[in-house]
């Protein structure tokens, strides 16, 4: 599905912009269980304001988002989505043939005052061995400087972990200004893969056009948690490959460490 130059661009900076993936009508449909899913939350008041707390947004002033977790829960037409094959092998191509769901979360930057993002790595909320966590921006409206679109910092997923302060999770912006990471635009239909170990985060939303994302968190099934304390609705379900059941000591009747994490239902 992605040429080698993708997946090279993947490899050596950590992020890659996928173009065209889907069509007007497809995108059309998704765009509408988005607002859908948007209006019942608000109409039960379950809506919930995501922008971080901490002295990175005083400059700001006062500022929104908008944010549910696991679009699939609410949606049949997203979950067919996370299983159509021009996503899942793009997403193979990048972290290898087995591609597990981790979760989902929309998000709504509203004009004008849409709340940015502080620079920041993935990896302090769900560390996994081996690294290979990746999340896919998935725009549904075209994102650009002006309404917050994401920002990076190439290559800095080969530093590793890196320290913050573990009330914040974001690093110092100091030394990792949002201005200074590298702005990555994409239009309405656009993938923004990156590995969870670079440095990004996205400016606010100062346009008078929403910006409209949902990202999409994979891994290699064979990459275990370091910690269970991010499960989502879900979580382990295959969206590309196998699960290799004999290497996490599932083949023998037992649990492996994720499996064992998640609620149980009745």
């Amino acid at each position: 599905m992605l040429n080698e130059i993708q997946i090279k661009q993947y490899q050596d900076q950590g992020y890659v912009l996928v173009n065209h993936l889907f069509s007007s009508q497809e995108l059309d449909l998704l765009e509408c269980e988005f607002d859908g899913i948007l209006e019942r939350r608000e109409r039960h008041k379950v809506g919930q304001d995501a922008t971080w707390a901490g002295d990175w947004q005083k400059e700001f002033g006062k500022t929104s988002i908008c944010f549910a977790q696991d679009v699939q829960a609410y949606s049949a037409q997203w979950s067919r989505f996370l299983l159509q094959e021009k996503l899942t092998e793009s997403m193979a191509d990048l972290i290898g043939p087995n591609v597990q769901l981790h979760h989902t979360k929309l998000f709504f930057k509203p004009p004008k005052k849409g709340s940015g993002f502080p620079m920041h790595q993935d990896y302090p909320y769900f560390p996994h061995e081996k690294h290979s966590m990746m999340a896919g921006i998935f725009h549904l409206s075209d994102t650009t400087e002006a309404n917050g679109c994401v920002r990076v910092y190439p290559g800095t997923h080969k530093e590793g972990p890196l320290d913050c302060d573990p009330r914040k999770n974001y690093l110092d912006q100091d030394v990792y200004p949002i201005e200074k990471g590298v702005a990555c635009p994409a239009k309405r239909g656009d993938i923004l893969f990156f590995n969870y170990l670079l440095i990004h985060g996205s400016g606010p939303n100062r346009s008078d056009q929403c910006r409209k994302t949902v990202c999409i968190q994979v891994r290699d099934p064979e990459d275990q948690p370091l910690d269970n304390s991010h499960c989502s609705h879900a979580q382990g379900l295959m969206l590309h490959g196998i699960h290799p059941l004999e290497k996490t000591g599932m083949a023998s009747g037992t649990l492996g460490t994720e499996e064992a994490a998640l609620p149980k239902y009745t």
